[in-house]
């Protein structure tokens, strides 16, 4: 549910987010509980929050909150918010802090979190809490901006730019300059330089004095490519039966030397850090029917234990390594990702691939 203003009509203004912001609460707490809206005669009276906001307990204590409100919030101000809500609290003690802005991204939202500040957005993303007294507010809204126009968006790792930049960012150590990665990922240098600035907004790369990039925190970036781009979202998927089992699909697999095919998952994963004997396979493949009466599969809606995928962006096959006595399986990093939104305990081996990943970076990177 929206804040205020209809999704797809023009982006609110300051004022109206925080009004909206303020109609939301109300909208949301109890008909016992109130919601007070005191303007700050001015900003330094707040600690350089722009407006005060109470909310009153049934029992008349009150929560207070000094409300910054920024037409958009990314990464990078988040230390700033940080800090200024310090100085919010030294002037209104007992206080709280709330950002109230436009739109949040997913990975904004946890930062904020993790900072201890609330926050509204006016998409209907909340989460509003307060020790004393105890208040606690959660609601979910988009998690992507209804506002931002058609053409080259900027917040987001969607799309093939973005993957073919992401798998060589990761894949081969920086630093980087722009012209450099846009050789090496073969995106064009326009790709490469917003997905670029959307990562240094995020704090997931830095820009050196010399105009080069770095990626601090590759793992960061991993996990932050995979809200964008999933494995069974983004492809086409299709399922299958291997009749005689896992064992012998895999050989089967290593003896097609023509097969045009990678394997990722849980398979893969046992090139480097097995955590499991796997139940299923996943194979990138680029065309499933051939390959699946190549390897003698049989189609399933229920109760498979093949998944063949055709890749959305070619890259994710690309730097592909031999591995499991013959197999061709994808780079680590991609492995990692396809796991990270994987069913069942999926997640899991992406965090034990990742431990492997951080212990041996110089044997994949």
């Amino acid at each position: 549910m929206a804040v205020g203003n209809s999704l797809g009509s023009r982006p609110l203004s300051e004022t109206e987010l925080f009004d909206s912001a303020a109609e939301a609460l109300r909208a949301r707490v109890p008909a016992e509980w109130e919601i007070d809206v005191g303007q700050a005669a001015t900003t330094s009276s707040l600690g350089g929050a722009d407006s005060l906001m109470n909310v009153v307990a049934p029992d008349g204590s009150v929560a207070s909150f000094c409300v910054t409100v920024k037409n958009a919030v990314v990464a990078r101000d988040i230390p700033s918010l940080r800090e200024k809500c310090g100085e919010s609290m030294a002037q209104v003690p007992g206080s709280a802090c709330l950002v109230v802005t436009r739109y949040l991204a997913p990975a904004d939202r946890v930062r904020l979190d993790d900072a201890g500040i609330s926050y509204i957005d006016a998409t209907g993303n909340m989460k509003v809490w307060s020790s004393s007294p105890a208040f606690f507010l959660s609601d979910r809204g988009a998690d992507s901006d209804p506002w931002r126009g058609p053409g080259r968006p900027r917040g987001t790792l969607k799309g093939e730019p973005a993957a073919k930049v992401v798998r060589a960012l990761v894949d081969i150590a920086g630093p980087w300059r722009v012209r450099e990665l846009a050789d090496i990922s073969r995106a064009s240098v326009g790709s490469v330089y917003r997905v670029m600035q959307f990562l240094e907004e995020q704090e997931l790369a830095e820009r050196l004095p010399d105009r080069r990039f770095l990626v601090p925190d590759w793992v960061a970036l991993l996990r932050r490519w995979s809200d964008d781009y999933q494995l069974l979202r983004t492809n086409t998927v299709t399922r299958w039966i291997a009749p005689r089992g896992l064992s012998d699909l895999l050989d089967t697999v290593r003896e097609d030397k023509e097969g045009d095919y990678a394997v990722t998952g849980s398979v893969a994963a046992a090139a480097w850090a097995a955590y499991a004997p796997a139940r299923s396979a996943m194979v990138y493949v680029r065309n499933a029917e051939r390959a699946a009466a190549n390897w003698g599969l049989r189609e399933t809606e229920a109760g498979a234990n093949v998944l063949l995928i055709e890749p959305a962006y070619p890259v994710v096959m690309e730097r592909a390594m031999a591995a499991l006595e013959g197999l061709t399986v994808v780079r680590p990093a991609q492995v990692a990702v396809d796991l990270m939104t994987g069913p069942g305990r999926a997640p899991a081996e992406a965090n034990e691939l990742i431990e492997w990943m951080r212990a041996h970076e110089q044997s994949w990177r």
